[in-house]
C-alpha cells in the first residue's frame, strides 16, 4: 500500500509539473516577466513561488534537509507582497527559476522515496505531498486565467468541448431534510473542507443547468445594467464605480455579441455557461430572474446528496475520481461545455455539471465549519474567514481534478472577474 501510494504521488507531481511547463513554456521570457494584469502576478513569479513552497513544506518540513534557497522565501510569500507590486521585486529569470523549481522537484522526489507515511497528520496519507499537488494545480488554473488576460496571438490550443448529449433545462427540486456536508475522510480534502457535520436544508429548487450566455444576454438586452432594482446597494456601487456593462470579455459588434477566449475573438457561443461575471453580476441576474443564488449548503447537497441511500457521494456521479465522460476539468478544453454535455456526470435528481465548466457563486460568504481547526498554517484559510468573501464551488473547466471535489472550496471577493465563474440560480418552495 505505502509504495502504491508512492507511486500515485510521484505520477500526481508529475503530471502537475507538465502542466506548469506547458503554461509557461507556451510564451517567451518577455511575456514571463510581464504583469498582464494588476490582478495578477508575473507568470515566472507563480513559476517561482510553486517550487518554493515545494521546498518550505516538502524538502525542508517533511524532509528536514537544508534550504535551496532560504534566500528567496520573503519575495514568493503571497502575504508579504501584492500582485501588483511583485514585477518591482527582484525575482528569479525564466533561466533561473526554471532551474530552481528542477532542482526542488529533485529533492522532494528523494523525500518521497524515503518518508514514511506514519500517523503523523502531514504525511497521514500523504496528505504534504497531496497539499503541494493542489497548491500547484491552483497556481496553474492562476496562471491560465492570467493567458486569458494576456494580449496577443494566441499560444493555447486544446480541442472545443463536447457537444450536448441530451436536452437540459429547468429547475429540479431538491428536498427538504439533514445531509453531511464536509469531510472526515478525504485524506487530501483541505482544512476548510473539515471537519464533516450535519446540515438542515430545507427544501429549494435549484437550476438543472448553469446559466448560458443566451440567458444572461436576454438580461443584457433588458437593460439589467441600467437597472438598480436588481443590484444590491454595494453591487449597484460597484456596477456604477467599475462601469460594467456585460460580462468581462464580451464585445459588443453593432447587434451582436463577440468575446475574446485565450486571444480569439469569435462569436459569443449562445449554449455555453457564461463566465467573467463576479458575484454582483450574478446576485443582480438571479434577481431579475426571479430568483436567488443557492448558498453553500443548497449547493453541496445537490452535489453530494444521494436521496437513495442517504448519505454524501465525493462527486455528484458517485465516489469514483473523475473521468472525460464526467466533467469538463483539467485544461482538456479552454471553454465552458454547453448544456447537457456530461450526462455521466449529473447528480441522481438530475443536476447536471455541478463539476467543471465555471466556479458556481453562491450566496454565502467563506465561514469555518463548526469544529474547524487550521491545518497545517492559519494562514491557507482562518485568516480569510469572516471577511469580504464569497465562496465559490464545483470548479471550473481549468481547474485540476486533484482539486476538485464535492467538498472542495474556492472563495475570492465579490468583485472579481477574471477567474473562470459563473452560476446557476436557486428558488425557494412557496
Amino acid at each position: 500500500m505505502t509504495q502504491d501510494l508512492r507511486l500515485t504521488i510521484a505520477a500526481e507531481l508529475e503530471r502537475t509539473r507538465a502542466r506548469t511547463a506547458l503554461l509557461t513554456d507556451a510564451v517567451d521570457d518577455d511575456d514571463l516577466t510581464r504583469q498582464h494584469s494588476p490582478l495578477m502576478s508575473p507568470l515566472v513569479w507563480d513559476l517561482a513561488h510553486v517550487g518554493n513552497q515545494e521546498e518550505l513544506w516538502l524538502v525542508r518540513d517533511v524532509g528536514g534537509r537544508d534550504p535551496v534557497r532560504r534566500d528567496i522565501d520573503e519575495l514568493y510569500d503571497a502575504f508579504k507582497h501584492a500582485r501588483s507590486d511583485r514585477p518591482a521585486l527582484p525575482l528569479l529569470d525564466p533561466r533561473e527559476a526554471r532551474a530552481y523549481v528542477a532542482q526542488v522537484r529533485d529533492k522532494a522526489l528523494d523525500v518521497l522515496d524515503r518518508v514514511r507515511f506514519d500517523n503523523r497528520p502531514l504525511v497521514d496519507g500523504g496528505f504534504a505531498f497531496g497539499m503541494i499537488v493542489q497548491h500547484e494545480q491552483q497556481h496553474d488554473e492562476t496562471m491560465l486565467a492570467t493567458h486569458q488576460l494576456r494580449l496577443g496571438s494566441p499560444v493555447l490550443t486544446a480541442p472545443a468541448p463536447p457537444s450536448p448529449e441530451v436536452p437540459v433545462g429547468g429547475e429540479v427540486f431538491i428536498p427538504g431534510g439533514r445531509f453531511t456536508m464536509g469531510t472526515d475522510t478525504d485524506a487530501w480534502a483541505l482544512d476548510n473542507e473539515r471537519p464533516a457535520h450535519t446540515v438542515d436544508v430545507p427544501a429549494f429548487f435549484l437550476d438543472a443547468a448553469l446559466v448560458t450566455n443566451r440567458a444572461y444576454l436576454d438580461f443584457v438586452s433588458a437593460g439589467g445594467y441600467g437597472d438598480p432594482r436588481w443590484w444590491s446597494a454595494r453591487g449597484w456601487a460597484h456596477r456604477q464605480e467599475a462601469g460594467l456593462a456585460a460580462p468581462l470579455h464580451w464585445i459588443r459588434d453593432g447587434d451582436s455579441w463577440l468575446s475574446r477566449v485565450f486571444g480569439r475573438v469569435e462569436a459569443l457561443r449562445m449554449d455555453e455557461p457564461v463566465v467573467h461575471v463576479c458575484f454582483f453580476e450574478a446576485e443582480a441576474y438571479a434577481a431579475w430572474a426571479g430568483k436567488r443564488l443557492p448558498t453553500e449548503a443548497e449547493w453541496e447537497k445537490a452535489a453530494r446528496w444521494d436521496p437513495a441511500t442517504g448519505r454524501s457521494r465525493r462527486y455528484p456521479w458517485g465516489d469514483s475520481s473523475p473521468g472525460p465522460a464526467h466533467a469538463n476539468l483539467g485544461q482538456r478544453h479552454l471553454r465552458p461545455a454547453p448544456a447537457g454535455a456530461y450526462p455521466q456526470g449529473a447528480s441522481p435528481l438530475g443536476v447536471h455539471q455541478l463539476i467543471g465548466d465555471v466556479w458556481e457563486w453562491v450566496s454565502s460568504g467563506f465561514e469555518a465549519y463548526p469544529g474547524f481547526s487550521a491545518f497545517p498554517y492559519r494562514e491557507y484559510s482562518e485568516v480569510f474567514f469572516g471577511g469580504d468573501y464569497r465562496v465559490l464551488r464545483g470548479g471550473s473547466f481549468g481547474t485540476d481534478p486533484a482539486a476538485c471535489r464535492g467538498t472542495f472550496r474556492n472563495w475570492d471577493h465579490p468583485i472579481r472577474r477574471q477567474i473562470f465563474s459563473g452560476f446557476r440560480c436557486a428558488r425557494d418552495v412557496v
